[in-house]
Formats: structure tokens, sequence, C-alpha cells
């Protein structure tokens, strides 16, 4: 469990994510050299300390961002829902009785700058067909895909994927939706 209530169920790609940072701090450290070792009284040793100022902050604020986002689930389940989390914003919440299983599949990276076909591993959240509101949702296209009732979610921005793991998932998403079942029936 995490903050909240939420249960995560698929992480970020935290080393994606970690590796990001290191740009941003570059930034930072540079601009802090350039406010500590700018020196003289003139425009340009003032104009130095400026730029090294809004480097500093640009860089800090950037990582700490990515930091944010280290910890922010692609998927989750809370208050019965699975917290769907590809785009910015708030998490999709998508009723946990519409959820039908998780698949594992192939998909492209959609990496920047690879033209190539690269793939990689994908989860698939299969949705009930009958769900026709939950059919198509606006996502970030490097994140994955949600069309036709199926929520795709691309291995290059989650932790590692395996058949084992998929399993996993559906087995909670069983226990998930049989706890709902019967406090339903009881209440």
């Amino acid at each position: 469990m995490s903050a909240a209530g939420t249960e995560v169920w698929l992480r970020n790609n935290r080393r994606a994510l970690a590796l990001g940072a290191v740009g941003p701090l570059l930034v930072a450290f540079v601009g802090l050299a350039l406010v500590v070792l700018s020196t003289g009284d003139g425009a340009l040793g003032r104009s130095a300390q400026i730029l090294g100022a809004v480097m500093t902050l640009f860089g800090i604020v950037s990582a700490i961002l990515l930091m944010v986002e280290i910890s922010r689930p692609r998927l989750a389940y809370g208050d019965g829902h699975l917290l769907v989390r590809l785009r910015g914003g708030p998490p999709v919440r998508v009723p946990i009785e519409i959820v039908e299983c998780f698949l594992l599949g192939q998909g492209p990276s959609m990496l920047k700058g690879h033209h190539d076909p690269r793939e990689t591993s994908t989860v698939v959240v299969r949705l009930d067909e009958r769900a026709e509101d939950w059919s198509q949702v606006d996502v970030k296209p490097a994140l994955g895909s949600w069309c036709g009732g199926h929520i795709t979610i691309r291995g290059t921005w989650c932790e590692p994927l395996d058949v084992d793991f998929v399993r996993r998932m559906n087995a909670r998403l069983a226990e998930v939706q049989r706890a709902a079942k019967q406090l339903g029936a009881a209440g």
C-alpha cells in the first residue's frame, strides 16, 4: 500500500527517470558554479550570476519533478478503481468491475530519436467491451495507448514485465474483484 490507501500494481521505470534527472542536475551544478565563480560588479559579472541563478533554479526544479514522477505508479488500485497514469495530471479512475484481465504483449518502444523498429514488452489491460464509455481515452503515446477497450502500457516506461509479473497482477485483480462482489452482496 502507498499513500491515500492505494496499492501499487505497476511502477514506473525508476532507472530511466533517475537517469533523466542527471541532465537537470548538471545544469543546476553549472549554474551554481556561475553564481559562485562570477566576479566583478560589472554588467557581465551580474549577468553571469543571474544566468547562473536561473540555471540552478531550473535544474533543481526539473530534477525534483522527475523524482516526484518516480513515485507515481503506472497502475494502482484504490477505492474500487484501477488508477491508470498514462498522461499528465491525476490518474484515470477505471471501475475495477470492468477490468477483465492483464495480458503480456509486445509493441514499439516509441523512444525519441530511434526510427528503427525497436520493440518492448507491454502490458495490456482488457476492459469489458460493454463499457463503451471506457473504450477510448486520450493518453501520452510514448507511455501507451487506449483504444478499443484495451489499455496498452509500454514497458519502456514501467518496471520490467514478464509472464510471472502479469500472472500476479491477474491473481490480485481476481482477489480484489471477489472482495468487491462480497462487499456488494453483504451491503
